[in-house]
């Protein structure tokens, strides 16, 4: 990304502490371009657990790795977010972005991992990953895939809930939480869950929907009902959370946003990009504060 785009960007994520009243958040933007036993099944009285959800992702969970199935945009997307992923987070964890395996020694977690999309690359990168998810099915297919790939093989996949993971008191570098908070039922204790397994001074990505006209108009009436790049009702616009509103649940939750950058698709080529537009799909880099 240029310098041009980093100062809108932090102009804007500044803008966003002053109107949430955030005295003390102060992001940071780095003028630097992107590189590209079985357990059982998660308790229904999570806190976070939204039933309608689980149950539309179990319905299409055979199609995770069919690339040009209802995950397309996922697959599409990947290459975008583990750009974002690589970049914070090795500079964050002083890692080579440029290394094969960057991650090495480092523990993730991948919540709401699904079939195992970004869990498998994470691995190869070099990170010990636990990949969790509360719809069973999604975790037997991951299991299936992994075994597929001896580096893949080595991903630790639990069909459970980032609470229970609290429970069990685990602790991770980086929590990671992709397209997963505009699902659950109560995101403020579900980013406290997150924040309670992330180390201190260890890394909290979250990415999301913006809950703008503009995202309703692109991301449910054009990928849902015109492009149907989505099944229709992935998405419900009132579960879209602003970045405004993220920023201020992980500050509460113990996690300062250090970094904040937009996902944007072009229907001519297909494919996503890093901007500094955060007014549809966005992505949030924090990092867990000292109690």
């Amino acid at each position: 990304m240029s310098r041009r785009m980093f100062s809108r960007s932090l102009c804007q994520i500044k803008s966003l502490s002053r109107s949430s009243g955030l005295a003390g958040f102060q992001p940071l933007l780095h003028n630097r371009p992107y590189a590209t036993t079985r357990q059982p099944a998660a308790s229904a009285s999570s806190s976070s657990l939204n039933q309608t959800e689980l149950a539309k992702f179990a319905a299409i969970a055979d199609s995770w790795w069919d690339a040009e199935g209802p995950f397309k945009p996922l697959h599409i997307m990947n290459p975008t977010r583990l750009a974002f992923l690589r970049s914070t987070l090795c500079r964050h964890f002083g890692k080579d972005p440029f290394s094969v395996r960057p991650f090495e020694g480092l523990k993730f977690v991948d919540v709401g991992c699904g079939g195992g999309i970004l869990s498998e690359p994470l691995a190869r990168m070099g990170a010990s990953v636990t990949g969790i998810d509360a719809v069973e099915k999604n975790i037997k297919i991951a299991r299936l895939h992994a075994d597929l790939d001896p580096v893949a093989s080595s991903i630790e996949y639990r069909c459970t809930t980032a609470e229970n993971l609290v429970e069990e008191q685990m602790k991770f570098d980086a929590v990671i939480a992709l397209e997963v908070i505009e699902h659950v039922a109560d995101p403020a204790e579900f980013c406290k869950s997150l924040s309670a397994l992330t180390v201190t001074n260890g890394a909290t990505v979250v990415s999301t929907i913006n809950r703008s006209m503009r995202a309703y108009a692109t991301a449910i009436i054009a990928a849902e009902y015109i492009l149907h790049l989505l099944p229709k009702g992935t998405h419900q616009w009132s579960s879209f959370l602003t970045p405004e509103e993220l920023v201020m649940i992980l500050q509460c939750a113990s996690i300062s946003v250090e970094e904040m950058a937009g996902f944007a698709y072009d229907p001519l080529t297909g494919q996503w990009s890093l901007t500094d537009d955060i007014g549809v799909n966005f992505i949030a880099f924090g990092i867990k504060n000292n109690l």
